[in-house]
């Protein structure tokens, strides 16, 4: 892979990101959830469970953050995007949830697989502050 070819895919990564970001603050946690790989074998990983598929962490997340007020404006930072090859990207980074009555914030990783849709977390571990 050349070094244009990656710095390519790291630009398509973080404007996911940025979409997914978008959705979330537009309330959209279907769309959100759309970049994860629909599959049994997709992990989810925060609080100290796991879960598997696309289906059960928008259950996740309904259950979660019920309302916009719970949702709150959600802003990726301090992004290491590590192209691994062609077909996987490693992402680390921080979350920050800015609310009416607090700001959590945490560190999450997530590994990208490129797939016939695009490109899709297959790993996402989340942990707060």
């Amino acid at each position: 892979m050349t070094p244009a070819e990656a710095a390519s895919i790291e630009a398509d990564i973080r404007s996911l990101l940025e979409r997914q970001s978008g959705a979330w603050n537009g309330g959209d946690l279907v769309t959100f959830v759309a970049d994860y790989l629909d599959s049994p074998r997709m992990r989810f990983v925060s609080g100290g469970s796991v879960r598997y598929g696309a289906e059960d962490v928008l259950d996740r997340y309904r259950r979660t953050y019920p309302d916009r007020a719970a949702m709150g404006a959600l802003t990726f930072t301090d992004l290491d995007v590590r192209v691994l090859s062609d077909d996987f990207v490693f992402v680390f980074g921080r979350y920050n949830l800015e609310r009416e009555a607090d700001a959590p914030t945490g560190l999450f990783t997530l590994l990208f697989e490129r797939t016939a849709d695009g490109w899709k977390i297959s790993h996402d571990h989340t942990s707060s502050d």
